[in-house]
C-alpha cells in the first residue's frame, strides 16, 4: 500500500512522528493508501524551510521565477491523464471530469500567475513638482495555503500559484481526505526544479496541521478555502495574531429563471450546475427559483432529465455522478434528504442511497435527488449541504425572486436567466453575491475576482487581487 509523503524542504519525508492515516477510494469504500498524520513538528520543518528559502526567492527576477514555474504547469500537462486518474480514484469524481475540468485548471493556474507578474506595473505620483510618489509591491513572507477536498489540485494550484508567482514561499496543506495529486504534485515540484522550500507540503488533519500553519509565528497570510464553520475558527485564531486572511467559504447559491429565458440552455445548464461533481463545488446552484408561469413545465423537464443520469463507477465514461467523497458526508447528505421530508418537501427524483454491484459495491453512492414544496427559511433552504440535492420553488415578481435570492447567510455565487437585459442588470444588482452569472455558469475568466459576501468568507481570489493579497505595499515619497 503506497504511503503519501510531506514534501519538505524538496524533499519527500515521512511524518515526524512516524504515524499515518488511512485514505479512502471513495468509490469503493477501502483503505488504498495512506497519509502522514503530520503535526506541529511537521510544520515547524516546513515553515523554517519556507522561512531560509524567502531571502533567496523573493528578489529572484520575474522572468526566472515565470520559467520554473510555466515548466511545472508543462509537466501537469504530460501528465494529464494519470492525474486525471488519480483525483477520480482518491476524490470519487467521474475520471472524465478530471481529465476536462480538474486537471487542466491546475495547469491553467499556474500559467495565468507564471505569465501575469511578466505585465506588472505601479504607480508613481508627482506633487506639485515638489515631491515624486511610487508604490512598491514587495512578497509577503511565508504564506499558508490550505485547500478542499472537492476540487484538490485544482484548488491547491489556485492558492499557490500566485502565492509563488509574487515572490512568496509557501506551507500549504491539502485535504486529508483528497492527498494524492497533490503528492504527484510534490514530485513534479521537484522534476521542474523549483528550488528547496519554496513550495512545501504537509499532509493531515486540519485540527493538527491545519491549526499549526495557522499559529506559527513565521507564516504570515493564509489562504484557506472550506467550510464556513473552520473559516470562522481560522478568523478567531488568525485575527488576533494580525496575520492577512483571504477566506473562501460555503455558498447555499440561488439559481434564478425567469419565463423569458432561454428554456433549453436554462434547464440543461441548471442540470449541469445542480449536479456537476456530484453537487461538491461551492457554486453549486442548490436554490433553483423559477417563475411561476414557468415553474411547471421547468420542473417537469427538469426532473426527468435528473432521472436519466447516470450514478456510476467512475473510471467509466458514461457516469455523470461518480461517488461522495467519504462515508460521513454521503451521511450528512442523506441526513439533510431526511430533513427536507420532515420539513414538508416532496422528493420528485432521487432521494436515496445507490448500491452498485462489483468493484464498487462499497462506494458512496447517492441519488441525484430534486425537492419541491419547501419554504425559503427551512433548514434544508438555509444551510449548504454540498451534495447532489437541490430544491425548487416558484416566485411571482422580480422582487420576490431578490428577497428569495438573498435570504440566506451566504452570498458567494448566483445564476440568472432571462433574455431581458435591463432585468438582468437590476437583478445582478440588488443580489447579494460574490459571482453572478447571467445565461451560464461556471464560466471563468481567471483575470476576475472570485470571492463571497457575507458568510461566504472574505477577500478576494483570482487576477490581480490574488497577486496584490500576497504583497506588501509600500508608498516612497522623495522630496525633489
Amino acid at each position: 500500500m503506497e504511503k503519501i509523503l510531506n514534501y519538505i524542504n524538496g524533499e519527500l519525508v515521512a511524518p515526524a512522528r512516524g504515524n499515518f492515516l488511512d485514505n479512502y477510494n471513495p468509490a469503493e469504500g477501502k483503505v488504498y493508501s495512506l497519509i502522514p498524520d503530520s503535526d506541529e513538528a511537521d510544520v515547524a520543518k516546513a515553515a523554517a524551510a519556507a522561512k531560509n528559502a524567502f531571502a533567496q526567492w523573493s528578489v529572484r527576477p520575474a522572468q526566472e521565477r515565470s520559467a520554473i514555474l510555466l515548466k511545472l504547469a508543462d509537466l501537469i500537462d504530460r501528465d494529464l491523464e494519470a492525474l486525471a486518474l488519480a483525483e477520480s480514484i482518491d476524490n470519487g469524481k467521474p475520471v472524465s471530469l478530471a481529465r476536462r475540468l480538474d486537471i487542466p485548471r491546475a495547469s491553467a493556474n499556474i500559467r495565468f500567475f507564471a505569465t501575469a507578474i511578466l505585465h506588472s506595473a505601479t504607480e508613481t505620483h508627482s506633487t506639485d513638482a515638489e515631491a515624486i510618489n511610487y508604490t512598491v509591491h514587495s512578497p509577503i513572507g511565508v504564506a499558508g495555503c490550505i485547500s478542499p477536498w472537492n476540487l484538490p489540485l485544482y484548488l491547491f494550484t489556485w492558492k499557490i500559484a500566485p502565492a509563488l508567482a509574487a515572490g512568496c514561499t509557501v506551507v500549504g496543506k491539502p485535504s486529508e481526505l483528497t492527498p494524492m495529486t497533490a503528492f504527484l504534485f510534490s514530485k513534479l515540484c521537484i522534476a521542474a526544479g523549483l528550488p528547496a522550500g519554496v513550495l512545501n507540503i504537509v499532509h493531515g488533519l486540519g485540527a493538527k496541521a491545519g491549526q499549526a500553519i495557522i499559529e506559527h509565528p513565521d507564516v504570515a497570510v493564509i489562504s484557506f478555502t472550506g467550510g464556513t464553520v473552520t473559516g470562522r475558527k481560522i478568523a478567531e485564531t488568525a485575527a488576533p495574531l494580525f496575520k492577512k486572511l483571504s477566506l473562501e467559504l460555503g455558498g447555499k447559491n440561488p439559481n434564478i429563471v425567469f419565463a423569458d429565458c432561454d428554456f433549453e440552455k436554462a434547464v440543461s445548464t441548471s442540470l449541469q450546475s445542480s449536479f456537476s461533481n456530484q453537487g461538491e463545488i461551492c457554486l453549486c446552484g442548490s436554490r433553483i427559483l423559477v417563475e411561476r408561469s414557468l415553474y411547471e413545465k421547468f420542473v417537469d423537464e427538469f426532473v426527468k432529465r435528473t432521472k436519466a443520469l447516470t450514478v456510476g463507477d467512475p473510471l467509466e465514461d458514461k457516469t455523470v455522478l461518480g461517488a461522495l467523497v467519504s462515508e460521513g458526508h454521503k451521511q450528512k447528505v442523506l441526513s439533510y434528504i431526511a430533513l427536507a421530508q420532515h420539513e414538508g418537501g416532496k422528493i420528485l427524483a432521487g432521494g436515496r442511497e445507490v448500491k452498485l454491484s462489483g468493484r464498487c459495491a462499497g462506494g458512496y453512492f447517492v441519488e441525484p435527488t430534486v425537492i419541491v414544496g419547501l419554504d425559503q427559511q427551512c433548514r434544508t433552504n438555509q444551510e449548504e449541504i454540498f451534495g447532489p440535492v437541490v430544491t425548487i420553488m416558484s416566485f411571482d415578481t422580480e422582487e420576490e425572486a431578490i428577497a428569495y435570492a438573498n435570504a440566506t447567510p451566504y452570498g458567494l455565487s448566483a445564476t440568472l436567466w432571462t433574455e431581458n437585459l435591463k432585468r438582468a442588470h437590476r437583478v445582478s444588482a440588488a443580489v447579494k453575491s460574490g459571482i453572478l452569472w447571467v445565461n451560464c455558469w461556471l464560466f471563468r475568466d481567471l483575470r476576475t475576482p472570485f470571492g463571497g459576501m457575507k458568510q461566504s468568507g472574505m477577500g478576494r481570489e483570482g487576477g490581480w487581487d490574488a497577486l496584490k493579497f500576497f504583497v506588501e505595499v509600500k508608498n516612497v515619497c522623495i522630496k525633489l
